[in-house]
């Protein structure tokens, strides 16, 4: 890991009407334009379905991260993270971010620690940590059968 501070850029372009093109140097570009929900089009990446997805995304790294120093092998790691979006005041603002985890192990894991290791990954997820609003994790266990990989 490099030392801190990191910095990282990225920015967006757009124009009165239309989608907007996110960047990143030396990252491909990805459409995006508002949910249907504030009458964007659908079916582009929003602002809020990118940070949804970010949270996913930086859950499964931090888990990754917190597995290999515990050891503890793992087959699939699948997360789906809703966040709900309300008005509060005069301003909209998510209030609460539920983190569904879903983890494959292989036969004769220790059931319990997989979970310990997944709440670690919540509390040390980066991004969740950097956000205001009530955090909840889900989590689903399930244990791959021997005859699946005979």
């Amino acid at each position: 890991m490099h030392p801190y501070p990191h910095t990282y850029i990225a920015g967006a372009s757009g124009h009165s009407q239309g989608s907007l093109a996110v960047t990143s140097p030396q990252l491909p570009t990805l459409e995006t334009a508002a949910p249907p929900e504030f009458d964007g089009p659908g079916g582009l990446w929003s602002p809020e379905t990118l940070l949804c997805a970010s949270l996913a995304d930086c859950f499964i790294l931090t888990f990754r991260a917190v597995s290999r120093a515990a050891h503890f092998e793992w087959l699939q790691l699948d997360c789906r993270v809703e966040g709900v979006l309300e008005r509060i005041g005069q301003s909209s603002k998510f209030t609460r971010y539920t983190t569904h985890a879903y983890l494959k192990v292989p036969p004769d894991s220790d059931i319990g620690r997989a979970r310990a290791l997944l709440e670690r990954a919540e509390h040390g997820c980066l991004i969740a940590n950097s956000l205001s609003g009530e955090r909840l994790l889900q989590t689903e266990i399930e244990v791959e059968s021997s005859a699946a990989i005979a």
